[in-house]
């Protein structure tokens, strides 16, 4: 299973525009190679680079959406992919870009292909979410892009 973006590479920078300095739409994304048994996706993008006095766990919750059907191979610029919307961090249901507080950051897209469809209501954490799909992920992949101001 693969997840890309037009926008930018692997463990390249993210363009302004997707980010919190621009106009904060998510960038265009591309799903291949989804096992032909899934039932559904995970979507979470996460920064793990947050400073300890902001977040004692150094964890930020940009995106997360969960059941996602598992035939969708593309989620288009600045739109929300069909599914269930987790709460990020900030209490947003939709994607939040790249803001970071004080240094060059790094943003992992991740992709989940579950067996099931998870059992949760709109506005689940991400934890929540992850308990969920605990001994249902078929294959997982990431990409992974950097931004600092």
């Amino acid at each position: 299973m693969k997840l890309t973006s037009s926008a930018f590479n692997h463990e390249d920078y993210i363009p302004r525009e997707y980010t919190c300095d621009g106009a904060n739409k998510s960038p265009p994304l591309s799903i291949s190679g989804v096992p032909a048994d899934a039932k559904s996706l995970v979507l979470i993008l996460e920064d793990p680079d947050v400073p300890k006095y902001i977040r004692e766990d150094q964890m930020w919750d940009h995106w997360i959406v969960f059941n996602i059907p598992p035939n969708t191979t593309q989620i288009e610029e600045g739109k929300e992919p069909k599914g269930q919307h987790g709460l990020g961090t900030g209490n947003t249901l939709d994607y939040y870009g790249p803001c970071p507080p004080d240094a060059e950051h790094r943003y992992f897209f991740k992709l989940f292909a579950l067996d099931s469809e998870l059992a949760l209501a709109e506005k689940s954490t991400k934890k929540e979410v992850e308990k969920a799909m605990e001994g249902h992920v078929l294959a997982k992949t990431e990409l992974m892009g950097v931004y600092g101001r």
